[in-house]
């Protein structure tokens, strides 16, 4: 039997759905992180570009300036989108990561990948510490020390979806998302 090209992007999939247990390093869970996964030479942007559906490429802090008039941008949180972090001292490529719930004004939790070396980190907090609330200023949640952590990274703000999406199918893509990532360096 031949399979249509579909049906084997789909069978592909389903593979790596049920290979992701495989890969994981044992969840890693903890009142601002749902869980994390281990995958080997993960890279933030290939991960983000497949979970949100945002087609940009190049280092993550070039995405802000890629999506201007190709994407909607915002200083506001909305889920699926991608917040751009400014290329920094200890970000020397940025840093982009897909917002899977807001909070509140203030807080969201993202999907990200190699924020923690070769890790995909589900449900991690991350804080407006900015003066004005527009998300131009963030803390990150650190898993190691199971706290905020105490540097204050500098945004540019949100890539909004080109589609809605829900946490809950964020959270079903998130290790296939990392497959293709992978697969496709």
């Amino acid at each position: 039997m031949v399979l249509a090209l579909p049906a084997v992007r789909f069978a592909t999939l389903l593979l790596a759905v049920s290979l992701a247990a495989c890969a994981s390093s044992g969840p890693v869970t903890g009142p601002n992180v749902a869980a994390t996964s281990h995958h080997p030479g993960i890279s933030c942007a290939p991960f983000a570009r497949e979970l949100s559906g945002i087609a940009l490429y190049g280092e993550a802090y070039t995405w802000w300036m890629a999506a201007s008039g190709r994407y909607d941008r915002s200083a506001q949180p909305e889920v699926g989108a991608v917040l751009v972090l400014r290329r920094e001292g200890r970000l020397p490529s940025g840093h982009v990561a897909v917002v899977s719930r807001v909070l509140e004004s203030r807080q969201i939790l993202v999907i990200q990948a190699n924020w923690m070396p070769e890790e995909l980190t589900e449900d991690h907090l991350v804080v407006d510490v900015s003066e004005r609330n527009d998300w131009t200023e963030v803390r990150m949640w650190w898993p190691p020390t199971n706290s905020m952590g105490s540097h204050v990274y500098p945004a540019y703000g949100f890539i909004l979806p080109p589609a809605p999406a829900s946490h809950a199918a964020l959270r079903r893509a998130a290790r296939p998302a990392a497959r293709l990532a992978l697969n496709g360096r």
